[in-house]
C-alpha cells in the first residue's frame, strides 16, 4: 500500500495532525496520525501509507476479488494486510453472513489501532464475528492451505505496503515470484480468485501470472485522480468466460481489450 505522497502536514491547515501513537517495525517508524474525528493517515519513516481520506482502490480491489465467487455461501477468503481496515471493511460488505476471512498482519499495533481509535472509520471491521486476525507473514498461511486441501480459500486479496509496481515483482519475489504464485494457485479452491493491488502498472507481474497458470486481466482504478490498478486471477483450467488472457480492463469500462500495450501515462498518487 505504499505510496510516495505529500508532507503528510500538507494535508489541510484547518487543524494540526498530532501523532496519535507510533511503532517500531523492521520496516521502519510506523505512526498513527490524526486530524479532527475522522481524517487519519498511516506512515512509516515519514512516507504516507495509507490515508482515510483516499481509498476508493480497497474498495475496488474487493468488489473485483469477491464479484465471481459473491454466490459462496460460506467463503473462505485470506487478505492482508489490514492497514486502516479498508480492504476488510469493503469485503466484508460484500461476502455473506457466512463467510470466513483471515487477516494476516505482521504489525501488532495495527491491528489494535484497527480495533480501537479507527473503528468508527472502518465499521469497527477488526472485530467482526467473521473476521479472525492472524498475527504473521501472509505467505506462511498460503503454504498451508496449499499443502492442506482443506484449508484452500475461495479468495485471496492481496494489498500489501507495496505491490508488484515498477519490477516489484522481482524485488519482492518472496511475495509475487514464480514460487509464491505456484503456492498461491494451489492455495485456492476451485474457481478461487486471487486479487492483488498495486500503486502502479507491471506489465511484467501481468505476463507472470498468466506464465504461472492463471488467467488474469488488469482493473485501472481512478478517474481524473490518483490512479491505481488491480490484478484479477484465476487459475487458468477453471476461467470460463473470466477474460481474454492479458486482458486489461478500465474500471467501468463496458468492454475489455487486450493488455500488452504500454501502461497507461502516469505515476499513480496516494489513495
Amino acid at each position: 500500500m505504499l505510496a510516495p505522497g505529500p508532507n503528510p502536514g500538507s494535508f489541510g491547515a484547518v487543524q494540526p495532525w498530532r501523532n496519535l501513537d507510533e511503532a517500531s517495525t523492521p520496516d521502519g517508524k510506523l505512526v498513527l496520525r490524526q486530524r479532527g474525528e475522522r481524517d487519519f493517515l498511516l506512515t512509516i519513516d515519514g512516507r504516507v501509507l495509507m490515508s482515510s481520506m483516499l481509498h476508493r482502490s480497497e474498495d475496488s480491489l474487493a468488489k473485483l476479488a469477491i464479484e465471481r465467487i459473491a454466490d459462496r455461501p460460506r467463503a473462505r477468503v485470506l487478505t492482508a494486510g489490514l492497514g486502516l481496515g479498508f480492504t476488510l471493511r469493503a469485503l466484508l460488505d460484500v461476502l455473506g453472513r457466512g463467510a470466513q476471512v483471515e487477516v494476516a498482519e505482521l504489525h501488532e499495533p495495527v491491528v489494535r489501532w484497527c480495533q480501537g481509535p479507527l473503528a468508527p472509520i472502518n465499521g469497527g471491521a477488526a472485530s467482526d464475528p467473521r473476521v479472525r486476525v492472524l498475527p504473521g507473514d501472509v505467505m506462511g498461511f498460503v503454504r498451508a492451505a496449499a499443502r492442506e486441501p482443506h484449508r484452500r480459500y475461495d479468495a485471496i486479496v492481496l494489498d500489501l505496503m507495496e505491490g508488484p509496481s515498477q519490477g516489484r515483482a522481482h524485488v519482492n519475489g518472496r511475495i509475487y515470484g514464480s514460487r509464491a504464485l505456484a503456492d498461491v494457485r494451489s492455495a485456492l479452491a476451485p474457481g478461487g480468485v486471487y486479487a492483488v493491488w498495486g500503486e502502479e502498472e507491471d506489465p511484467g507481474f501481468l505476463d507472470l501470472l498468466m506464465r504461472s497458470g492463471f488467467d488474469a486481466r488488469r482493473v485501472i482504478v481512478g478517474k481524473g485522480g490518483p490512479k491505481h490498478v488491480v490484478y484479477v486471477a484465476q487459475p487458468a483450467q477453471q476461467r470460463g468466460d473470466f477474460l481474454p488472457r492479458g486482458g486489461e480492463l478500465p474500471h467501468g469500462s463496458p468492454a475489455p481489450y487486450e493488455g500488452g500495450g504500454q501502461p497507461p501515462a502516469g505515476r499513480r498518487k496516494p489513495r
